[in-house]
């Protein structure tokens, strides 16, 4: 996937569980665990904004593109 999600590598610069994010942002801890997987599809702006709100971040420095290698034949 071209979207590489780095909310494991924020929380550990910020020393913020898992636990604590997913409370103030309301979702479960198991869907917290599956989005710092990269394991969604998509990420509602109000889900990111609260993330960037409590980790004092922008959304830049969450998700990052990487483009899909295409082999040209």
């Amino acid at each position: 996937m071209p979207i590489v999600v780095k909310l494991d590598v924020m929380l550990a610069e910020r020393k913020v569980r898992s636990k604590e994010l997913a409370e103030f942002i309301g979702i479960t801890e198991a869907n917290m665990s599956l989005l710092k997987q990269g394991k969604v599809k998509g990420i509602r702006f109000e889900t990111l904004a609260s993330i960037c709100a409590y980790l004092r971040c922008q959304p830049g420095d969450l998700l990052k593109f990487e483009p899909e290698d295409t082999a040209e034949g």
